[in-house]
């Protein structure tokens, strides 16, 4: 096809509504407005769409499902952002300084490793450094704009959106051949959604419509008059937007930026891991609070240095960004996909859309997303099969634990026994009474400690003061000491029996013996607490033939139990005087 100047309007009147559309619209307008208490994300809309509908239905169960496989699929771009990104800037010394390709990879591996490194700062920190270089990005990229559309000033006529609809109509083999590459101007949109938590919705808001999109637009406008005008650019016209003096700073810039990118996607990885722990699709992970101000500004390392991994095997293994660029578009548009489907079931069952409005917002994503999903498809024999792949693993463990935990929680409920009723037995009412005090950590204060079980069955003794310790996650920033603690005698006050439910804030420490000083001090709760020994049921699993999950599913929650936090350092149990009481558990 001839570079003409209907082609050249129309790929860029596709850009742009395609941004306008699925991004100012969709998910600004109306997915981000879905949050699950501040966090963002599709296991958060996922969620809330459950919570709206009829528990044991069809669609109840189905939505969980498929925020779990559109979670998954976020993973798998997560890992090809960041080795597109980094690649495909740190490339552009091949038009500024020819005579460096050869060390463009090694570059782009030294940048990954200084990325995932500074992650354990937390992204308030590592934001604060970055904001002011993103501000210059993008007024950079809206100047480099302006002074190509000054030369020709009729481009702007390319926002319209018919000039798009005529290229589709006269050209509908390219241009579907050419959305898998327009999708890329909106693949970071889900990472934006997944990035609430960190950001919050105004901020993200304001930044987008009064910086970002602008920039953007007069960037993409520029590029386009750029090539009506010099023809011969067409071959890198972002890099050859800039004047000879200015392509080496532009790089550089270029790099920074695209790892400030790849920033946002690792901070929504690390929520939506946060997320998916929280809803019981992963085990206990630690998670490090780095922001006191915002709950959702986390650092999770163990996913922190799974992806670095990741990443860092693709692009080792791949090389270019040329052949990385096969493999991305897949996961982003089948996301995209994904959570059109559960906000119109959100929007339909909680908050009272009529068919006719979920309809019309359906189909209006539905089918552009639809269309850049098929043109992406094409790449699936072409690397499109990695995220693919990764996402059927991640699914597939997600689910199993999920499943997992239902099986053990049963399994070892029948184990526990109901607590009022074990502390009124004459196993425990006259059982040896011992000088001390010991903590019991417990989920809940229905069942019985395990911890506590083995103690009196085999050692045939029970401190004077026994507390049952429950914490528990409230969504504000601090819990005050004043409200921290709730008591509950039990089976009887006087038997120096006492549960002690901790609440903490998303920015506190879950430290459970500053938690059980205040019970102390404030509740009269029977306690020495700096001689008190701190008891944890230690679960082994055992794999048996038990109905219920395949053998091989059984040995995934296994390994995955096995690799969990340990509750004695999330706690801040003083180690000295932590007792591991071990019990078994088929399932």
């Amino acid at each position: 096809m001839t570079l003409n100047r209907p082609d050249v309007f129309g790929s860029i009147s596709l850009m742009f509504w395609s941004i306008v559309i699925v991004v100012c619209i969709k998910y600004l307008g109306f997915i981000t407005r879905a949050d699950n208490d501040g966090e963002g994300g599709i296991l958060a809309l996922a969620h809330l769409t459950r919570s709206s509908l009829r528990e044991g239905s069809r669609r109840y169960a189905l939505v969980m499902i498929l925020g779990v496989i559109g979670a998954s699929l976020f993973y798998g771009d997560s890992l090809l952002t960041p080795s597109i990104s980094v690649l495909s800037a740190v490339e552009g010394i091949e038009v500024a300084i020819p005579s460096l390709s050869h060390v463009v990879l090694e570059l782009g591996v030294l940048i990954i490793v200084g990325l995932f490194v500074v992650q354990r700062h937390g992204t308030e920190k590592v934001g604060k450094s970055f904001g002011p270089i993103m501000i210059v990005w993008f007024v950079t990229l809206a100047a480099m704009g302006l002074t190509h559309i000054a030369e020709d000033p009729s481009i702007l006529a390319a926002l319209s959106p018919h000039y798009g609809m005529l290229f589709i109509a006269e050209h509908p083999f390219i241009a579907f051949v050419a959305s898998g590459a327009i999708v890329l101007v909106i693949t970071g949109t889900e990472a934006l959604y997944a990035d609430m938590g960190h950001l919050g919705r105004p901020a993200i808001a304001t930044a987008w419509f009064g910086l970002v999109f602008p920039a953007l637009t007069l960037n993409y406008l520029g590029q386009g008059a750029m090539i009506l005008n010099h023809p011969e650019t067409v071959s890198n016209p972002f890099f050859k937007m800039a004047p000879d003096w200015g392509q080496i700073p532009l790089v550089l810039l270029s790099t920074m930026a695209t790892v400030i990118a790849s920033q946002a996607v690792i901070s929504g990885v690390y929520s939506v891991s946060r997320q998916a722990e929280r809803l019981g699709y992963l085990p206990r992970l630690t998670v490090r609070q780095t922001s006191a101000h915002t709950g959702g500004q986390i650092y999770v390392p163990a996913v922190n240095w799974l992806v670095f991994a990741g990443v860092l095997a693709l692009m080792l293994t791949f090389g270019e960004s040329s052949r990385l660029a096969t493999a991305y578009g897949v996961a982003v548009t089948a996301t995209f996909i994904l959570t059109t489907v559960l906000f119109c079931v959100y929007a339909s069952s909680a908050l009272g859309w009529k068919p006719w409005q979920v309809l019309l917002a359906g189909g209006l994503f539905g089918v552009i997303e639809l269309a850049f999903f098929a043109a992406n498809v094409t790449k699936v024999f072409h690397g499109g099969w990695l995220p693919i792949l990764v996402a059927l693993l991640l699914s597939t463990v997600m689910l199993t634990w999920q499943r997992g935990v239902v099986l053990v929680t049963a399994r070892r409920t029948k184990l526990e026994g109901p607590l009022t009723e074990y502390l009124s037995s004459d196993a425990v009412v006259n059982v040896k009474r011992i000088p001390g005090s010991a903590v019991f950590l417990h989920p809940s204060k229905q069942t019985v400690p395990l911890a506590l079980r083995e103690n009196v069955h085999f050692n045939q003794v029970l401190h004077n003061n026994v507390v049952i310790v429950t914490t528990r996650s409230l969504n504000v920033p601090h819990v005050d000491d004043s409200e921290r603690v709730t008591i509950d005698h039990l089976a009887s006050e006087y038997d120096r029996i006492t549960h002690v439910q901790l609440d903490y804030g998303f920015s506190d420490h879950q430290d459970v013996p500053a938690g059980l000083k205040v019970a102390a001090e404030r509740h009269g709760v029977e306690l020495d607490i700096e001689n008190a020994t701190y008891f944890i049921s230690r679960i082994t699993l055992r794999i048996s033939d038990r109905p219920g999950m395949a053998r091989w599913r059984k040995g995934i929650v296994r390994g995955l139990a096995q690799n969990a936090a340990r509750p004695s350092d999330y706690f801040h149990l003083p180690i000295d005087r932590t007792v591991l009481m071990g019990a078994e558990v088929n399932f």
